[in-house]
């Protein structure tokens, strides 16, 4: 779940309030690693998310001991894409591993096949994600876009039916790093939501507890703009379930605003407003807007996503700034400051390679090595997060744990 894909480039920087982050600190490498990893002679449009409707602000203490899912052991642990460590991303078998190991949510991220159905992918491109490239029948089928303010050529998943999304089958993208994980490349389909929630259903009869859900609204913008907007198909699909209700264990995530404020009115589930370190929400952008996500972290900027989500996600390096060495910096008011508002903050994303570690709690210069996720996580959670998005969810479970 990251603002800026980890197959993007970021977006043009604009820097944080002072009472935010640090004027010492500058931003670390991206906890979304993929930003390199442009594949099919494109890059992909950002990731993270969720919306939900706003608790009072009465409630404060209580959304952040339990009423969004919190734990009497800590924060929640949301299994970003599933078990994204040890599988392809937004699989039932990654989601379901990472059940099993404890995570409280599982985030699918929600795009849109050409006959409307909403399926499970990190980003509407699906070049880098699948073996599409693989089928000729679909060559003609790349195409070139511009895609939330960059241009890209690959395949996208609007330009495929559900039958035919669901003869391709889902490959780790980072194989230079996870390399462990290809083995399940090829044994996978796209997850349409309705298998992600059947499948949750199915774990918490088995398991005994109640599995939450954690959608994210991939690109509103970008599909209100192909005339096909995402907000109605997932109110009916939670409606349809018996989900729109504040008893479901179901949070929606976004990285645009105006979209959360319309889910606002129609959604019974809270609401995560996401943020990214850089640049602005991209309906900001598109409407001419000219606030950004440093904007929206000021108390004022706060209290106005207060008024219609119940907290918010940002990137770890807004909650914990990055030293000019690489290392870990100084907590920022950040989490203060949200508290302040009665928002939760669930921080993204937590991953134990050392590519996206602080300099400090890296093991060796070779990206894909595990550091010490231990070690950050500690920080992180004694800075006040109320949960964190991780591909390691055995880790940041037993993390919690600890404390």
């Amino acid at each position: 779940m990251t603002s800026n894909p980890r197959r993007l480039p970021a977006p043009p920087a604009a820097p944080l309030p002072a009472n935010s982050v640090p004027a010492s600190s500058v931003p670390g490498r991206s906890s979304s690693r993929r930003g390199r990893a442009a594949r099919a002679g494109a890059a992909v449009a950002m990731s993270v998310l969720a919306t939900v409707a706003v608790l009072p602000a009465a409630d404060a203490t209580a959304q952040r001991t339990g009423v969004l899912g919190g734990q009497a052991s800590g924060p929640v642990i949301i299994a970003h894409r599933g078990a994204s460590a040890y599988r392809p991303e937004h699989t039932l078998a990654g989601y379901e591993l990472a059940v099993r190991m404890g995570a409280d949510y599982i985030e699918p991220d929600l795009v849109l096949t050409k006959d409307g159905v909403l399926v499970a992918s990190h980003s509407p491109e699906i070049g880098s994600t699948t073996d599409v490239a693989n089928h000729p029948e679909f060559a003609g089928r790349m195409k070139t876009k511009n895609f939330d303010g960059w241009e890209m050529t690959s395949w996208f998943a609007e330009d495929f039916t559900l039958a035919e999304l669901k003869t391709l089958r889902c490959r780790e993208d980072e194989p230079s790093i996870r390399q462990h994980t290809t083995i399940y490349d090829g044994r996978y389909q796209i997850p349409t939501f309705q298998e992600v929630i059947d499948l949750t259903r199915r774990l918490s009869r088995e398991l005994g507890r109640d599995v939450g859900m954690y959608p994210e609204t991939k690109n509103p913008t970008y599909y209100r703009k192909l005339g096909m907007p995402i907000e109605p198909k997932l109110i009916r699909a939670l409606e349809a379930n018996g989900l729109n209700t504040p008893r479901a264990k179901v949070i929606v995530q976004s990285f645009e605003v105006g979209n959360l404020k319309e889910l606002h009115k129609r959604l019974r589930v809270p609401l995560i407003q996401l943020l990214y370190k850089d640049g602005a929400p991209p309906d900001f952008a598109e409407s001419g807007d000219p606030r950004t996500y440093a904007d929206l972290v000021t108390p004022a900027g706060l209290r106005e996503i207060a008024t219609y989500a119940a907290g918010i996600g940002p990137d770890k390096d807004m909650v914990i700034g990055r030293n000019s060495d690489g290392t870990l910096g100084r907590v920022t008011n950040l989490v203060r400051d949200a508290h302040r508002a009665g928002l939760v903050v669930h921080a993204y994303t937590f991953r134990a390679e050392n590519d996206t570690l602080p300099k400090d709690f890296r093991s060796s210069d070779r990206d894909g090595d595990y550091g010490d996720l231990f070690g950050e996580l500690k920080k992180f959670f004694a800075a006040g997060v109320d949960g964190v998005f991780t591909d390691n969810t055995d880790i940041g479970v037993a993390a919690r744990a600890e404390r």
